[in-house]
């Protein structure tokens, strides 16, 4: 497990970038909403304020290792298509950057048999 989440080599099928990212995605969601919904229920403006600086904080250092295993997902997703991880920077080209990593690495499907980055993952299932 620590290796699928932590590691940035290997492959992962499309399944596994899927539920990976949706999991990402819950997590920024409940970690988001205890911070705000935590501060804002005080009803103390103060309060809430110091409370928004502590549980901002704590969340940020919540999504560092959020964002440090949606990175090694998607490195790996790119080498399941036979490219290099450093694909993942087509991600910063405003626009059709996002456009290009969703449609390469969420549908379209991976190199068949093994690649320069590991045997086919869907051949170990």
């Amino acid at each position: 497990m620590q290796a699928l989440l932590f590691s940035f080599q290997g492959r992962i099928n499309r399944a596994k970038f899927w539920l990976i990212h949706i999991g990402i995605d819950v997590a920024f969601i409940v970690i988001t909403g205890l911070t705000v919904g935590g501060a804002a229920l005080s009803g103390d403006v103060e309060a809430a304020r110091a409370a928004m600086g502590t549980s901002g904080a704590v969340a940020t250092l919540l999504f560092i290792p959020l964002i440090w295993i949606g990175l090694a997902a998607s490195v790996k997703r790119w080498h399941d298509r036979g490219k290099s991880g450093w694909w993942i920077l087509i991600g910063l080209v405003p626009v059709i950057g996002g456009l290009w990593f969703l449609i390469e690495c969420g549908f379209l499907a991976g190199t068949a048999g093994p690649n320069a980055y590991g045997p086919d993952p869907l051949a170990a299932v």
